[in-house]
């Protein structure tokens, strides 16, 4: 490795492994400290980092500390709990948008849509904002055209902002929709292959503010916009 976006990359990698705490890369000496949970094997550490042959981890000086008290485990999160952030950021988005649709007397629902998926994309690009790199890291962990192209991951997140602002101003809907049914089928196509086949990556749709696991959730999310956007396209 011989620069920060090299260590940023690995460092980002490997905290996707459950066990892993924290990593700290030393550009220098070319070495990599890893704090876990329970000792993991080189081979394993390694395997996670398949998609970059270049970095070869190998193991140079392994450290047991053994706590004398057992280690109090953490209570179980509730789905509520784990999936908090996206369910109040739905239930305001979702307010807003029933408010804007009967704005004249009649719902319009064509209205409620459109502000809905304004909301949606603004807040969402904001906290992948917040963090563009991470952000970009974790999507290109499961992203079907961000794991061959990792500026897909950078561009992504100032796609959703113009998606955001061309809802809200009303702009070109036809394009707008039809590129948003595009790009979010893109995207679904790499969560359904991570859930299907039970991989315990971080989501990246909230950037890294938030450690929300890969699940149905994330298939509902994107699904929705896909079906919203369908919907706008047959009815406009």
């Amino acid at each position: 490795m011989t620069c920060e976006g090299c260590a940023a990359k690995v460092s980002s990698t490997l905290k996707q492994i459950p066990s892993v705490q924290n990593v700290d890369i030393n550009l220098e000496q070319g070495e990599a400290t890893i704090e876990m949970e329970r000792h993991i094997a080189s081979s394993e550490l390694q395997d996670i980092l398949k998609d970059y042959p270049k970095y070869q981890l190998s193991e140079k000086n392994v450290t047991m500390h053994q706590n004398v008290f057992a280690p109090i485990a953490e209570p179980e999160k509730t789905w509520l709990e784990t999936y908090k952030p996206i369910v109040l950021i739905f239930s305001y988005i979702l307010t807003i948008s029933l408010i804007a649709g009967f704005s004249n007397g009649i719902f319009d629902y064509m209205t409620a849509m459109r502000v809905f998926m304004a909301g949606f994309f603004l807040t969402f690009s904001f906290f992948k904002m917040l963090n563009l790199r991470g952000f970009a890291d974790s999507y290109s962990m499961y992203d079907v055209v961000a794991r061959k192209f990792k500026g897909w991951g950078y561009l992504y997140a100032f796609l959703e902002l113009a998606l955001g602002l061309a809802f809200a101003l009303n702009f070109e809907p036809f394009l707008t929709n039809l590129v948003t049914l595009i790009v979010m089928t893109i995207s679904i196509i790499g969560v359904l292959k991570s859930v299907l086949n039970k991989k315990k990556i971080q989501c990246a749709c909230l950037g890294t503010v938030f450690n929300l696991p890969m699940s149905t959730v994330t298939i509902i999310e994107d699904g929705l916009m896909i079906l919203m956007s369908l919907a706008m396209l047959f009815l406009m």
